[in-house]
């Protein structure tokens, strides 16, 4: 297996310790690149391939360093010291952030080699060892830079770990078969069969990930991973159609519905941008409020997780 460690990627986080992202111990390697834009989205410095940079109000000392170091003027103060900024010109190029002396500003987002993040993953290579668990390709979706996520999944089968991979299966069907043999274990968002709703809270339509699940369902185990969202998909049909399809497919392991939160509510303020769920007045779920659907699920077939339950 010839593998090509000199491709770059972007990432944007690398988690530890993790145990609900497959089996054992796991490293999440996090990628830069979403298709989608979903409404409730807790990682969205994740969803462009760019770097881009966070402001953190509170530790802005109104220095307007930034606002002279921005070639593209993408930040600019009012007279009375008021920042402004238009994430449509910022190129992510962090010179903003360079200038900071309060660290107001943080860049999101690095390139990096498959060999040196190898050689950064190999630090937990006992944990493997000893839990079975393995490294998750995570986003964003791993999908958006294929060759990338290919190489690396490869390099990660060389050192014998298990792999698993955090998808939307929105890419094309060549790319994702190109990844499937060097992927342990799949897990797959759907977050609504009607694909009208599903173009309005996401962005984009989802006939082509549900034609792509069907296609990975034949080659690889899969989890159906359903983000469980307020006025959204929160309803005993919605859900119920989702665990019908997950029951029509091979190699399905189990439904794992997630409840909704707003953790990510204060990464849009500090991107600059508008928090949709806002608009929506939705509260944050818990495992409780799912149990409701967990004979649902099971009663089509397949066997039903809830939050982060073993």
């Amino acid at each position: 297996m010839e593998i090509q460690y000199q491709t770059e990627g972007d990432i944007f986080d690398i988690q530890r310790f993790s145990l609900n992202d497959g089996p054992g111990i796991r490293t999440i390697v996090f990628l830069k690149g979403c298709p989608l834009s979903c409404w409730w989205c807790s990682n969205p410095e994740s969803q462009r391939r760019r770097p881009v940079v966070m402001y953190n109000e509170a530790e802005c000392l109104h220095c307007r360093r930034c606002e002279s170091a921005c070639k593209q003027h993408a930040v600019t103060f009012t007279e009375d010291g008021v920042r402004h900024f238009s994430d449509d010109i910022c190129i992510g190029s962090g010179d903003c952030a360079a200038v900071c002396p309060s660290q107001a500003l943080v860049m999101k987002g690095s390139r990096i080699t498959v060999e040196n993040l190898i050689n950064e993953l190999k630090k937990e290579r006992s944990m493997f060892r000893r839990s079975g668990g393995g490294v998750t390709l995570s986003g964003g979706d791993p999908l958006m830079q294929i060759d990338f996520a290919v190489e690396l999944l490869k390099a990660c089968k060389a050192q014998g770990w298990n792999t698993a991979i955090e998808t939307e299966c929105c890419a094309e069907r060549e790319n994702i078969l190109r990844a499937v043999p060097y992927i342990d274990h799949i897990m797959v968002d759907i977050k609504h069969m009607d694909e009208e709703k599903h173009r309005i809270f996401t962005g984009v339509s989802n006939r082509l990930i549900l034609d792509n699940i069907r296609a990975v369902a034949a080659f690889s185990p899969i989890t159906i991973r359903v983000p469980v969202i307020p006025h959204v998909n929160n309803t005993e049909k919605e859900i119920g159609d989702i665990a019908r399809f997950a029951a029509a497919l091979p190699n399905v392991q189990c439904v794992n519905l997630l409840p909704y939160h707003s953790l990510g509510e204060n990464k849009y303020k500090m991107l600059g941008r508008e928090y949709k769920m806002n608009r929506l007045s939705a509260k944050s779920l818990d495992n409780e409020a799912l149990e409701k659907y967990r004979s649902l699920v099971e009663q089509a077939g397949v066997p039903c997780r809830i939050g982060d339950e073993s």
